[in-house]
């Protein structure tokens, strides 16, 4: 059955923020006394979600750094450092080729939804989407909720999920719908192919081949 709609992560995805996230993630750790991580390599094999989990993995112990307050102080270094963020290259050009097969697009995001509305706004894409879903809150625990709620309101619809952290193919498989993961973004290929998407792909246009 060819797909009615596409479902886009954003962070990783369509946004290039992994530099972005590792300054942020450095600048939290040197302003609590722990160690950088010392490439983006790093970055990847420890990020994942819940993001509570990933700030564990980096060393944070919240019986003396609180998480909420951690967060805040992220979210206040990623706003500085996501300035310079741009899409991917290829972004564009497959935002409308997916259009003119008649695919509805989506973004589904953990990104806190006036921060997400913001970016996609100033990146100048938001007319692709029939929606933008984020979050109500900035501690980014999971976005399957979201997803199930999508799903309970389009049941009929043929979805594949495209995104690129092993948490994103979680979220497909609550929805019941297909991922391709991408290996560009935020975690390693070792690490989505053991989430079994359909297809670990190497750029966002491979993801017509799959349409």
């Amino acid at each position: 059955m060819p797909y009615t709609d596409l479902i886009w992560d954003f962070n990783g995805t369509l946004l290039n923020d992994v530099a972005a996230c590792l300054n942020s993630a450095n600048d939290l750790l040197c302003g609590h006394g722990l160690k950088r991580l010392e490439s983006v390599t790093d970055y990847r094999a420890l990020f994942g979600f819940p993001i509570i989990d990933y700030y564990r993995r980096m060393g944070f112990d919240f019986e003396k750094d609180s998480y909420d307050e951690l967060a805040v102080e992220w979210v206040a270094l990623y706003r500085k450092y996501s300035v310079g963020a741009g899409l991917f290259a290829s972004v564009k050009p497959t935002l409308e080729k997916v259009a003119q097969k008649g695919i509805r697009q989506w973004i589904l995001s953990a990104t806190e939804r006036q921060m997400l509305e913001s970016q996609v706004c100033a990146l100048g894409i938001h007319s692709y989407f029939e929606d933008v879903l984020g979050l109500d809150n900035i501690h980014a625990h999971s976005k399957e909720a979201l997803g199930v709620q999508w799903r309970a309101a389009h049941p009929n619809a043929s979805v594949l999920f495209v995104g690129d952290t092993d948490h994103d193919a979680a979220v497909a498989r609550a929805m019941g719908a297909d991922c391709v993961l991408l290996s560009t973004g935020h975690q390693l290929p070792a690490t989505l192919a053991a989430a079994n998407p359909l297809a670990v792909a190497d750029s966002l246009e491979d993801i017509l081949t799959v349409l």
